[in-house]
């Protein structure tokens, strides 16, 4: 009550959040390019604010979006009745869907406000390839972190440590 008051300086000066906050939801990628959700549903059905909406298909060879047998198709957020809990990314078994510190959310449009998959998902960055395009290595390569080309050498080299 003493003490003397801070003046914040939004929105020239962005306010320091801390490091677990809970912002705008992101899918993310893998190295290559491939989506890592696998439209397992997941999130959907931990959302305790029903606010989230996951269609699966099936990944083909000529059309590959994960790696995975599926991919999630239809990604929807409603940011009007997200609660921000973060169970979602609890759920997700791949680590597909992460909170981002972004905040600023605000629309004059109740329809802005429903992000879909092409709004969530992470940008590609230099080295990437757009999805659809085939694996870089086999699927158990993506799920240990081992993405790109598999080196035979190193793949033995697991083998003879595992047994």
């Amino acid at each position: 009550m003493f003490e003397r008051k801070h003046t914040r300086m939004y929105p020239e000066e962005n306010p320091r959040l801390p490091a677990r906050f809970h912002g705008k939801h992101r899918l993310n990628r893998y190295d290559d390019g491939l989506e890592k959700c696998i439209g397992c549903e997941l999130c959907a059905w931990a959302c305790p604010a029903d606010a989230i909406f996951v269609q699966g298909a099936d990944n083909t060879d000529e059309a590959r979006y994960s790696p995975g047998e599926r991919y999630g198709a239809d990604y929807q957020i409603n940011y009007l009745r997200c609660i921000g809990c973060g169970l979602c990314v609890e759920a997700c078994p791949t680590r597909a869907l992460t909170m981002t510190q972004e905040f600023e959310i605000a629309e004059d449009n109740r329809r802005d406000l429903i992000f879909t998959k092409e709004d969530l998902l992470a940008p590609l960055y230099h080295g990437m390839e757009a999805p659809p395009h085939a694996m870089t290595g086999t699927v158990a390569d993506y799920y240990l972190g081992r993405i790109g080309p598999v080196d035979p050498d190193s793949r033995e080299h697991d083998q003879r440590s595992a047994s």
